[in-house]
């Protein structure tokens, strides 16, 4: 889709296309939609950039929170939104051992009990090693380091949505 056809759609529209480029956070969508028009892409991810940043640290943590565990119940269950059941399984969290599953399991739920809210990392840009190594250290950081670094995650993932669904201006041709 390409920057002009974003910046006409109604509201419904814009929200059921990007409702989901933040986890579960439709009203982050909803609030942007009224910023339009947007010039590029990049305007658009610096639109949601700008909103999530100008958040409360409460909202910040809203939006962790609308993540799911990585590899937890809602992958087990079936229930993962299809943006995470395929970056989950493309970093390899859809095919842990049974010693790895159980690994996960007990560092997410330490970490939600350390933090209140769920421990998020771009999947897309790390593989199951990555993310095994990150869930460990990151336990160690401190509530408002985390909550930044885990907004900061948020966003990349939401870029990456962004660009599957919106095309970046063609180059100049000569």
């Amino acid at each position: 889709m390409e920057i002009a056809t974003v910046n006409a759609l109604p509201f419904e529209d814009f929200v059921n296309i990007f409702g989901n480029v933040v986890e579960r956070c439709p009203m982050v969508t909803a609030a942007v939609w009224t910023m339009r028009p947007f010039a590029n892409l990049n305007a658009l991810e610096v639109a949601i950039s700008e909103f999530i940043d100008a958040l409360p640290d409460s909202g910040k943590e809203g939006i962790l929170r609308c993540h799911p565990d990585l590899a937890g119940r809602e992958h087990k269950s079936g229930t993962l939104t299809r943006e995470s059941r395929e970056e989950q399984a493309r970093a390899g969290l859809g095919a842990l051992s049974s010693a790895e599953a159980s690994r996960v399991a007990r560092l997410n739920e330490d970490y939600k009990e350390r933090f209140g809210f769920p421990f998020v990392i771009c999947a897309t840009l790390n593989d199951k090693a990555a993310i095994l190594r990150q869930l460990s250290e990151r336990l160690r950081n401190e509530r408002e380091a985390e909550r930044a670094r885990g907004i900061e995650e948020v966003k990349k993932i939401c870029a990456l949505r962004l660009r599957g669904l919106v095309h970046s201006e063609a180059p100049n041709k000569l």
